[in-house]
């Protein structure tokens, strides 16, 4: 598959590079990562890497503007369902080529990898590297370990196997990745972001089934002078709480319209239920976007009944033993 994925790049003289909304650093990092691997080793290709921003990871690098394309590639990263694609114009590529660690939900068309065992996009992005012809430098090599330095959560993920190390192994013996200048710029935070996350910590909700939630409103995230990005990605930073098996932090973003979820559990698999919400993901990653708040109230309600099942299921199980 990985030599038809080349072939495929090879043909088309323009390629766009797309991603899920809502960016995170092994989305963006895959994009940017893939773009420069493509130039470096076709240097009259245009490529375009689209998609909307986010300063919190500007470090990563710039996306190009969107403009009216012909005759193009569309390369989809990190993404399991059109309706998640950070891109309008799909239905005009000749082409699409969809890579993603996702659990599959629908296909795009035309050449699909997926291995729902990565530790990211970018993990998968490091194996296409080494084994086709497309190149790799320092910046490219960066960008890779950065994007899966963040899905893995720093290698605490049990989709952190021997090939994720493997892999993250032969690229620091290939190129010159300063990995303290990379944790420094992914886990340095505003004052701010850390006030923020204390209210969090004093504020969030628990049920009796051991689901950990809060709701944060846009007076709640000016108040501290955070965004809703912010707000959201704040919600791995509750990872090993004993008395919590499923957290949510559910994010008012009134400048996008809509309602940001981000959810993580320890349990009960939760990305199916997030695709009921307008989202998806991992089994125990997972996200989803809302039209109001109202809707947020029912969400908790499923996670809760889930947790509340899971949690019997355990107690049967352990029975047993």
């Amino acid at each position: 598959m990985f030599k038809k994925i080349y072939k495929e790049i090879k043909k088309y003289d323009t390629i766009v590079i797309a991603r899920h909304i809502g960016v995170d650093p092994d989305a963006l990092a895959s994009q940017l990562a893939l773009k420069e691997a493509i130039k470096l080793s076709f240097p009259k290709k245009q490529v375009y890497a689209v998609g909307n921003g986010s300063t919190k990871f500007s470090y990563l690098g710039r996306l190009d503007k969107t403009e009216d394309f012909s005759n193009f590639l569309l390369i989809v990263l990190d993404t399991p369902d059109k309706k998640r694609i950070d891109f309008k114009d799909i239905a005009n590529a000749k082409s699409v080529i969809k890579i993603d660690h996702h659990p599959f939900i629908e296909s795009f068309g035309g050449l699909e990898y997926i291995d729902d065992k990565a530790s990211s996009t970018c993990e998968i992005l490091m194996e296409i590297l080494l084994r086709t012809k497309l190149k790799c430098n320092d910046e490219i090599a960066r960008l890779l370990y950065c994007g899966l330095v963040s899905d893995s959560n720093r290698f605490l993920f049990d989709s952190s196997t021997a090939k994720t190390f493997y892999l993250v192994s032969s690229y620091l013996n290939s190129y010159q990745v300063k990995i303290s200048d990379i944790y420094k710029k992914l886990y340095l935070r505003p004052l701010k972001e850390i006030r923020l996350e204390g209210y969090i910590s004093l504020n969030m909700k628990v049920t009796e089934n051991g689901v950990g939630y809060i709701i944060l409103t846009d007076d709640i995230i000016a108040k501290f002078k955070a965004d809703s990005a912010s707000a959201g990605n704040l919600v791995n930073n509750f990872n090993f709480i004993d008395e919590i098996i499923v957290w949510i932090i559910v994010t008012e973003d009134t400048k996008n319209n809509n309602v940001r979820v981000n959810i993580r559990s320890r349990g009960p698999e939760i990305n199916k239920i997030a695709e009921k919400y307008n989202g998806g993901g991992h089994a125990f990653a997972s996200g989803a976007r809302l039209s109001s708040l109202d809707e947020a109230e029912s969400l908790i309600n499923d996670i809760d009944m889930a947790t509340e099942e899971y949690l019997r299921r355990k107690e049967n199980e352990d029975n047993k033993c």
